[in-house]
């Protein structure tokens, strides 16, 4: 499946059963098919942290929008528990967040049990030895307070569980960038507090029935600098999908496809930084979202997750010189980039060949309409090679300015981008300058809302160089700083999930001001006998466009829009691009 692996692993032995009294809900249940509730689990951690102090710590990181704080629980060998010391000490970090869907509650559960041996089992102890682990133990608290035991149709198990939506019916996975929820809005600071080499956020999928217990999506290797991702492919996951078949867990890609079923081809999930691991990939952290099989029974996709969770760490530690060298190599490179990718699509032609465990399909007469219906046969397991399509190429770009200039007024973008690593300066006093603006030629607005926003796409701008005016108080923000990735894509219009693509800037698309028609006719006509060059394009426009020849308002509306009667900001993006030219005053 990836490049050769020869490095041999050694796999710990299980750990010892836990004492009755750290039982967690899930192993006091002898069906093993109960999960912790929001407060089970904060109780458990808040018991955990107070036995064992010198290698636990649990604190409140922000608000939520249900009115409940996020947790985070960090794990150590040593007890500190302080980011900067740990940086310092070339210790890597691994960031494991559970329950962003709390219908999907493997991770809540598992890594309860993983936090409790790592300071319990003397085996599996020295997995904290030169890592860092930081655990989220649920992040849409909102969603995990709505239990229920229906809204997961496809799932088998828990016997009661929480609510996708959040406490605003919010999908905490595609909130990552545009941060509407409070939630995300603590995750981002926490995430920067502790900058993590690896990102793992515990799901359950939906789709096809296969043998697999565990699928696993990473990080699109294509997206990150070549280094990381020669890194990913190379080493890490090798080492991830040996160790989990040596504790008899096999594993695939996530099962994505283009057809009805696997065998038409394995598709890599393409996520963007609405994602988690999209997310994760702008601020080079390798990114995981490990999916059990929504088909298997709760007690072995626990299990499942707990193993894999014990896996990452095991590589995290072992690989720590070789994962840290290609961070830094990464960083070094985007020091130097000078083109940054805006959007992606993968390509038409497999990169690799998966031997897949699957269930051969087929279609009988449904018992509810009669119409063919799809169903996989259990009876009949193959395993046989199915194509990949694991390579994704950049289908937008944009050349990298020295800064962007971002007015004052838009509050909402300047507060997310501090909040996500952003260094900005404050212009000191009023200034012209040169530079390049855009004007929105056109777009596709989705026609139903779309996580509380109405998504833009397929934008097309129009350059403009020329001075623009900034005021004493505006705000620079430098590309060349560890978040140029993300700064780029927020603020590119045409990047998928641009600050433009979600709705901030919607209101520059409205014109402010306009004409009454039988005032502005004599205006127009003296417009047009004044400027003859302008008349003579109004000629070729009609003679390239029967409809504006044929249309009187089209044509008043033809020289209004070309006229200095029209306001200059509509459709002019806000945000300009400087190139460097001169210097700027900031504080």
């Amino acid at each position: 499946m990836f490049a050769p692996f020869l490095a041999a692993l050694v796999t710990l032995a299980a750990p010892l059963p836990p004492a009755p009294a750290w039982r967690t809900p899930f192993e006091n249940d002898p069906a093993r098919n109960t999960t912790a509730t929001y407060a089970e689990c904060v109780a458990y951690y808040q018991r955990l942290a107070a036995a064992y102090p010198a290698h636990v710590s649990l604190r409140e990181a922000g608000p939520t929008d249900c009115g409940l704080p996020l947790h985070e629980v960090v794990l150590t060998a040593d007890g500190d528990a302080d980011p900067a010391r740990g940086r310092a000490r070339h210790r890597p970090v691994l960031f494991v967040q559970n329950g962003i869907h709390p219908g999907e509650p493997e991770g809540i559960d598992a890594s309860m049990m993983l936090a409790r041996d790592l300071v319990q089992q003397p085996r599996l102890q020295q997995l904290l030895a030169g890592v860092t682990v930081v655990i989220v133990p649920i992040y849409n608290v909102g969603g995990a307070l709505n239990r229920n035991a229906t809204t997961r149709a496809n799932q088998d198990g828990p016997a009661s569980y929480g609510f996708r939506g959040n406490a605003r019916n919010l999908d905490l996975n595609r909130d990552y960038v545009k941060q509407d929820s409070r939630n995300a809005r603590s995750f981002a600071a926490l995430f920067q507090k502790w900058q993590p080499e690896v990102f793992v956020e515990t799901h359950t999928s939906n789709g096809a029935d296969y043998q697999y217990t565990m699928t696993l999506i990473p990080t699109q290797h294509s997206k990150l600098a070549p280094a990381l991702g020669a890194y990913l492919q190379q080493e890490m996951l090798p080492a991830l999908y040996h160790g989990m078949d040596q504790k008899k867990w096999p594993m695939t890609p996530y099962v994505d496809f283009a057809g009805e079923t696997p065998e038409s081809g394995m598709q890599a999930f393409l996520e963007s930084p609405r994602y988690s691991t999209g997310y994760a990939a702008l601020f080079h952290t390798i990114g995981f979202m490990p999916e059990t099989h929504m088909l298997k029974a709760f007690g072995p996709r626990v299990q499942a997750t707990y193993d894999l969770l014990v896996t990452v760490l095991e590589t995290v530690q072992r690989q720590a010189p070789a994962l840290l060298a290609a961070r830094a190599a990464a960083l070094a490179a985007q020091a130097t980039q000078t083109t940054f990718p805006l959007a992606w699509a993968l390509d038409d032609k497999p990169s690799e060949t998966v031997r897949f465990r699957g269930y051969e399909a087929g279609h009988r007469p449904s018992a509810v309409s009669g119409q063919p219906r799809l169903y996989y046969d259990r009876a009949r397991p193959y395993t046989r090679p199915v194509p990949y399509f694991n390579t994704a190429h950049a289908t937008a770009t944009a050349p990298a300015p020295t800064a962007y200039l971002i007015p004052q007024a838009w509050g909402e973008v300047i507060d997310n981008l501090r909040r996500n690593g952003v260094r900005l300066e404050r212009l000191a006093q009023d200034v012209t300058v040169p530079a390049e603006t855009y004007y929105v030629e056109d777009f596709q607005t989705a026609p139903r809302a779309y996580e509380g926003h109405y998504l833009h796409s397929q934008v097309r701008l129009r350059p403009v160089a020329g001075p623009v005016a900034c005021r004493a108080g505006d705000y620079v923000a430098r590309v060349a700083q560890p978040a140029a990735r993300y700064l780029v894509e927020t603020l590119e219009p045409q990047a998928t999930d641009s600050f433009f693509a979600w709705g901030f800037f919607d209101s520059i698309l409205q014109q402010k001001e306009h004409y009454s028609d039988y005032v502005f006719e004599d205006l127009a006509a003296d417009l047009l006998r004044r400027e003859p060059a302008l008349r003579q394009q109004l000629d070729e426009a009609k003679k390239a466009d029967a409809q504006l020849a044929a249309s009187g308002p089209a044509q008043l509306e033809w020289v209004y829009q070309h006229s200095a009667y029209h306001e200059p900001t509509h459709n002019r993006y806000p945000v300009a691009r400087w190139l460097g030219a001169g210097t700027l005053p900031t504080q």
